[in-house]
């Protein structure tokens, strides 16, 4: 395949896409519940524990930047599947590790490479019709945003049985299983001729400036990634000292959690449906008010309404984070690859930060200062979003992007 796609991707190719995705961008969390089993034994003292899942994030960040702007340069299968390989690599190397600069490295590449989860979603926006775009990529998310709720319970339980290391060796075989199937199942796609890299690169600074959509966007999904992490990093700390929990109740926790994953699909169909706004306006106004409500919550070890709000929160974010999609992947189809660095870098950039920042507040102030912090900077993102909407009123449409 070359250029535009000439046929719709089959059921059997969007599921095994959907999955390979989430089990990439899952190895980014498997570490996030365990921080405080893997820190001893790699020399990491308990209130820097977090930049155990910051590395992997940061190496994340930087592959979006530098690697998913490549497809839009060359041939995406090929792409793909190399990083698979080189995140499989990563993967066996945490497994490996004895000290906190071989595992930083080993989760360094893994972030770096998983990146490749951000190939195959404009990769799929390519290949379906502009009215179905919103629910493809909605499917797909539900995917990538299972694979990182899943991620958790699946390493509390299979670290609580086995240890840590069992967690990265399965995914290893996730990996090779995944880069089998996509290798005998994923169409080829070549982008047009016209740009080299380093034209590639550049030109990202114009799609900042002609595209407001991804400036607005990755703000707001940076500001509910970070208080995401937050929760994730934190709670299992507060699970422990509030609720008595072992890592199997924190594993069922976080399977409960992640539940709020089912809001992707429907998010999606609603956003094609004409409700950006009021979908956008909602996840941030229920991050924030979740947060809010849950220093309360913990206080009185209400643990149900616990989960109730955990959920709200995830769905929050799982529900911004598909309309972002569906707006910035309008942009030509050639730039979509770039766009979508551009926006996830930015992302994961707010991941990494709200990732130090779970460990830091817990450290200092316990589950209500976490909390707090983290419902201000839902309250924050609806402010920003309001400020858009008033410009988006008084302004006139913005330039097209230059397609080059």
């Amino acid at each position: 395949m070359a250029g535009a796609a000439t046929a719709a991707p089959s059921p059997a190719l969007l599921t095994v896409i959907a999955v390979a995705t989430g089990a990439l961008v899952a190895n980014l969390y498997y570490a996030q519940p365990l921080v405080a089993t893997i820190a001893p034994e790699i020399g990491i003292r308990p209130d820097l524990a977090g930049s155990i899942v910051s590395v992997a994030q940061i190496g994340y960040g930087l592959g979006l930047l530098l690697l998913v702007s490549l497809a839009d340069l060359v041939e995406n299968k090929m792409l793909v599947l190399l990083l698979l390989a080189m995140t499989t690599a990563g993967v066996v190397g945490l497994t490996l590790s004895t000290s906190f600069a071989t595992f930083a490295v080993a989760a360094f590449v893994v972030g770096l490479c998983a990146t490749s989860a951000q190939v195959l979603i404009p990769y799929v926006a390519r290949l379906v019709a502009d009215e179905q775009r919103g629910r493809i990529v909605g499917n797909i998310m539900a995917g990538v945003l299972t694979g990182i709720m899943l991620a958790r319970p699946v390493s509390l339980f299979v670290a609580a049985s086995f240890g840590w290391r069992a967690v990265f060796w399965g995914s290893a075989g996730l990996m090779l299983g995944s880069g089998v199937l996509l290798a005998r199942m994923m169409p080829r796609y070549r982008p047009a001729p016209g740009m080299h890299y380093g034209q590639i690169l550049a030109s990202m600074v114009g799609l900042m400036r002609d595209v407001p959509a991804v400036r607005w966007r990755s703000a707001y999904q940076a500001l509910l990634f970070a208080a995401f992490n937050m929760l994730w990093t934190a709670a299992p700390m507060m699970l422990t000292d509030r609720f008595g929990m072992s890592n199997y109740g924190i594993g069922l926790f976080a399977l409960a959690g992640a539940g709020g994953a089912l809001a992707a699909p429907l998010a999606g169909r609603l956003a094609d449906r004409g409700h950006s706004v009021a979908l956008t306006a909602g996840a941030m106004l229920t991050l924030a008010l979740a947060f809010f409500l849950t220093p309360w919550v913990v206080a009185t070890a209400v643990l149900a309404l616990l989960v109730v709000l955990t959920i709200g929160i995830d769905a929050a974010v799982q529900t911004n984070h598909v309309v972002s999609q569906r707006l910035i992947f309008a942009a030509p189809a050639n730039v979509r690859g770039r766009v979508n660095a551009l926006y996830m870098t930015i992302v994961f950039a707010g991941g990494a930060a709200g990732s130090m920042l779970g460990t830091l507040t817990y450290h200092m102030g316990t589950w209500t200062q976490t909390a707090l912090v983290a419902g201000a900077l839902g309250a924050v993102a609806l402010v920003f979003f309001g400020i858009e909407q008033w410009l988006g009123r008084k302004q006139p449409p913005p330039r097209k992007a230059n397609p080059a």
